[in-house]
């Protein structure tokens, strides 16, 4: 059973570390049209989830990709 409890953590721990740890280094979709070629016919919080995802092996929940969106927004408009 310990045996079992420490792969299920090391686990979390590996998936965690692959995580971006801020939004620095997500890819910046504020400059992009949604729905577009450029943006893959996607919105911009479901293409970022995409490419998150193709880069790391990690999905992004829609909530986490429409707040590092709207952070890009604001930050590009200031």
């Amino acid at each position: 059973m310990k045996r079992v409890i420490t792969s299920a953590l090391g686990l979390m721990m590996f998936a965690f570390m692959a995580m971006p740890s801020n939004a620095a280094e997500y890819a910046q979709v504020a400059s992009l049209q949604p729905f577009t070629a450029e943006a893959n016919y996607m919105s911009l919080p479901g293409y970022l989830r995409y490419v998150t995802f193709e880069t790391t092996g990690v999905w992004l929940s829609r909530e986490e990709a429409v707040a590092i969106v709207n952070n890009q927004i604001e930050a590009a408009s200031r």
